[in-house]
């Protein structure tokens, strides 16, 4: 889930509690594994690569946990599989559009598993193409807010590497740019002397879908429901979260 919606952070906090943490480590290796596969092991030589251990890292996967992955996808080490990427799109509680990767060895038991998901929570599985059409690639450069660092400097910094826009959301700031400029970005971030958290593709939606609170509960219920899936990589949403609606939905949770 991206941060677009005005309340970046609220997946983060979820994410980070004990209860996800597994299914977030297997999600980051998944990354790393696939990574290794496509462009080979050597982080230097591989940006994908790079940026899927650094995210790893920033979330505390175990070290050992990250050479391993590399060695597997990379053909060094038995035991990786054979991962697929599958899109599924579909519609949530008030009209949100979704759209949600897949990450499997069993296609069959993803289909099903999202569908069910889907039907569980108020929404429902659409054709390929009918939601697809709304969201863009886009490379997304996600820095943490501190002291010195606003949508100024951050515009100052990346604007000659080919950045679009800067998002900011209640604890980050997002960078938006053009999947091809993804390591400019984030090279110039870096020597701008700055940290950010994560550096990757991303699906943006288009038009999005401004929901109320109750609507926003849903909306979460059935992003829940999709990332407790094994196989679900990433969930992209149309969805508009304002930011007085993301204040009530972290006192839901606290």
């Amino acid at each position: 889930m991206s941060g677009h919606s005005k309340w970046a952070t609220t997946k983060h906090k979820k994410a980070a509690i004990d209860a996800k943490r597994g299914k977030l480590f297997a999600r980051l290796i998944k990354n790393i594994e696939v990574a290794a596969r496509t462009g080979g092991g050597d982080p230097a030589g591989n940006p994908t690569l790079f940026d899927a251990i650094q995210k790893a890292k920033k979330n505390s996967v175990p070290a050992d946990n990250i050479t391993r992955a590399v060695k597997r996808g990379s053909g060094e080490e038995a035991g990786g599989a054979d991962w697929q990427t599958i899109m599924y799109e579909g519609y949530g509680p008030a009209g949100v559009a979704f759209l949600v990767e897949c990450l499997t060895d069993n296609r069959n038991r993803a289909a099903s598993d999202v569908r069910v998901a889907f039907t569980r929570t108020g929404g429902n599985l659409a054709d390929p193409g009918s939601v697809a059409y709304n969201f863009t690639r886009k490379g997304v450069v996600e820095i943490a807010k501190a002291d010195g660092i606003d949508e100024d400097s951050i515009l100052m910094a990346v604007l000659d590497a080919g950045a679009e826009e800067v998002v900011e959301g209640p604890e980050s700031f997002e960078v938006l740019c053009e999947p091809t400029d993804l390591i400019a970005v984030r090279n110039a971030v870096t020597e701008a002397g700055m940290e950010y958290d994560s550096a990757e593709s991303q699906f943006v939606a288009g038009t999005k879908v401004e929901v109320d609170l109750d609507g926003a509960r849903k909306v979460m219920r059935l992003i829940d429901a999709l990332e407790d899936l094994d196989d679900v990589q990433n969930v992209f949403t149309s969805v508009d979260i304002s930011a007085e609606v993301a204040a009530q939905l972290d006192e839901d949770e606290d």
